[in-house]
């Protein structure tokens, strides 16, 4: 039986280390960054991906969730969607990689030690593809974070207006996508501090 991630562990925020990552197919997604409004189609387009990953998977497909910015309502985004892929043990590529490569999705990045992390990327439309194991802490993390924009439109303004500067300031510079995470990583880290009090797992006593 795989064990549940603990309160602890879905409070972690992961920094990620560059040395542990394995890029493949021509390594980080070159800048610009570009953030749209919220495109109605978003929803429509990953359900579409869904069945296709399920299609090409059966079984093996544990979970598909819809998560990032673009599984928000109202939530300005980079026009990728984001999906979390759930497999017995992501570190088995034999048993999932042909599959998905049969649909298009490509393998960019190895991470082991952030959970056994693989990212798939599709070109049309646009989408990345990221798989994870059972009751992996981040997979909880992202469902969460969904969950609450959705729901509280002032964490989604102050998210959105984060994205927005990140985007501007990392343009301007040259970076990449990395650079630009790495500019909202705090406004993300004070939304998740609300997610984490509200679920109760904040790690205070009562």
């Amino acid at each position: 039986m795989v064990p549940m991630a603990s309160d602890e562990e879905i409070r972690e925020h992961h920094e990620s280390d560059p040395d542990d990552a394995v890029w493949l197919a021509g390594g980080p997604t070159p800048g610009p960054v570009v953030i749209v409004d919220h495109d109605p189609a978003w929803p429509a387009h990953f359900a579409t991906l869904e069945s296709r990953i399920r299609a090409a998977l059966g079984p093996l497909a544990l979970a598909v969730d819809h998560v990032g910015s673009t599984s928000v309502p109202g939530l300005a985004a980079k026009p990728v969607i984001d999906i979390d892929l759930t497999v017995a043990d992501p570190a088995d590529e034999s048993a999932y990689r042909s599959a998905l490569e049969g649909e298009g999705f490509i393998l960019f990045v190895r991470e082991p030690g952030w959970h056994e992390h693989r990212c798939f990327r599709l070109d049309d439309p646009a989408a990345n593809l990221h798989v994870f194991g059972p009751d992996c802490p981040e997979t909880i993390r992202h469902r969460m974070f969904r969950d609450w924009l959705r729901g509280h439109p002032e964490d989604r303004s102050l998210y959105r207006e984060a994205k927005q500067a990140a985007a501007g300031l990392t343009n301007d510079e040259g970076g990449t996508v990395m650079a630009y995470n790495a500019r909202k990583e705090g406004v993300i880290r004070e939304i998740y501090s609300r997610v984490f009090t509200a679920a109760g797992r904040d790690g205070s006593t009562v």
